[in-house]
């Protein structure tokens, strides 16, 4: 007998969510389900709902299962990537002459969406800070205005928002709240709870953990009753399948394994990134460190009241681009690539790599931030490997 999962712990859900016992084998993980096409017993008689793995398929269901239970929402879709998600979300909210905020520190590729995407098609958006309630607010335009759409952390300023408050000023206006939760993971942060009707992720990143597969998601709050919401994931349940934009059984096989251990991983993740975010507070060549869970962090007490814990994510500046450059260089525990989440630390420049893109708009980032991606090594380790390359770069 199954117990009532919703009534479980986080790892609890994330292990046993769509991933009940064979029950011709009595297998505990589910099965790759490779078929591209699922025989019918009679037209339009389909077993278990399945006809075409586009539509359906057994593994990327057994996903989002999960994802859903995780998040506490009532539904979720898995997609090939985060931003075929986000792409998405915006197509089956957003028409021509529509609006929406935006953070003013945001992904580079979501803002390449919302800029070069969907501008030329007649949509506008107003990048604003999210920790300011009352400029969110001023930049809503009545009747126009369908969607608030918040990171929090940011990437790569790890500002925070607050989600309640967003969620009031977004719905008062008869917007949606959209949430990437990428940087918080389910583990630490549930917008749903907090008011936020559609969660984002990137499970590439921490939902995934392990550098080996691209994915997205999108997980809706409200459930059967509320029409919107009915709508909404109808909509999405449309464009899932007609913009063809799925996770494959492989990847959506490797992403549930990865969210199995989520939990187990996020607490490694953040005991190690305060650690390395205290001891850079001491470095003289380090000019400001970006991390929500010191306290002179604008943003802690928010985060301490929506987040379990700070993550594993710590940006800090050293003065200069040519000092940042070289300190990066210089790095050999800390790997210089792009991504994030992965069990292997990484540092970048967003300047340069993730966030080229939004050069010379206002989401440009500062030249000399460093971004950490702190991994689950020792921690002693990524500690000396800062501390030589710091010294090296003269930083």
């Amino acid at each position: 007998m199954s117990p009532d999962w919703s009534a479980t712990g986080f790892s609890t859900r994330a292990i046993h969510v769509g991933s009940e016992p064979d029950p011709a084998t009595g297998a505990v993980v589910p099965s790759i389900s490779v078929a591209t096409t699922f025989v019918q017993d009679g037209v339009g008689g389909l077993r278990g709902g399945y006809e075409y793995s586009r539509s359906a398929n057994p593994t990327r269901d057994a996903l989002q299962a999960a994802l859903a239970a995780v998040e506490q929402g009532t539904r979720a879709f898995a997609f090939s990537s985060g931003l075929a998600a986000e792409d998405v979300l915006l197509r089956a909210v957003l028409r021509p002459g529509d609006h929406l905020v935006t953070p003013d520190d945001a992904y580079g590729g979501s803002h390449r969406l919302f800029s070069r995407v969907l501008g030329p098609w007649g949509v506008e958006h107003t990048p604003v800070r999210l920790s300011d309630v009352d400029a969110v607010r001023a930049a809503i335009r009545p009747g126009r205005t369908k969607l608030v759409w918040v990171e929090t952390p940011t990437n790569p300023m790890l500002r925070i928002a607050d989600i309640g408050a967003l969620a009031d000023v977004a719905h008062d206006a008869g917007a949606l709240l959209v949430v990437d939760n990428t940087f918080a993971t389910p583990y630490l942060q549930t917008p749903l709870v907090l008011g936020a009707d559609v969660v984002v992720h990137s499970t590439t990143k921490y939902v995934g953990g392990h550098s080996d597969v691209v994915g997205g998601a999108l997980v809706l709050r409200a459930g059967p009753g509320d029409a919107r919401a009915e709508e909404l994931a109808a909509d999405l349940g449309f464009l899932h399948n007609a913009a063809g934009a799925v996770a494959g059984p492989f990847d959506a096989w490797l992403t549930l394994r990865g969210l199995k251990t989520l939990a187990v991983r996020m607490e490694r993740h953040t005991d190690s990134a305060e650690r390395v975010a205290e001891w850079l507070t001491h470095q003289p060549g380090v000019t400001r460190v970006h991390y929500p869970g010191l306290p002179e962090h604008p943003g802690h007490l928010v985060a301490a009241a929506q987040m379990r814990r700070p993550g594993g994510m710590v940006s800090f500046q050293v003065g200069s681009p040519d000092a940042a450059a070289a300190l990066v260089a210089r790095t050999g525990v800390f790997l210089l690539a792009e991504s994030l989440g992965g069990i292997e630390s990484l540092i970048e420049l967003p300047g340069r790599m993730t966030h080229a893109s939004v050069a010379g708009s206002p989401l440009e980032v500062p030249g000399d931030l460093v971004r950490l991606s702190v991994g689950l090594e020792d921690v002693d380790d990524l500690l000396a490997d800062l501390e030589q390359a710091l010294a090296a770069a003269g930083a």
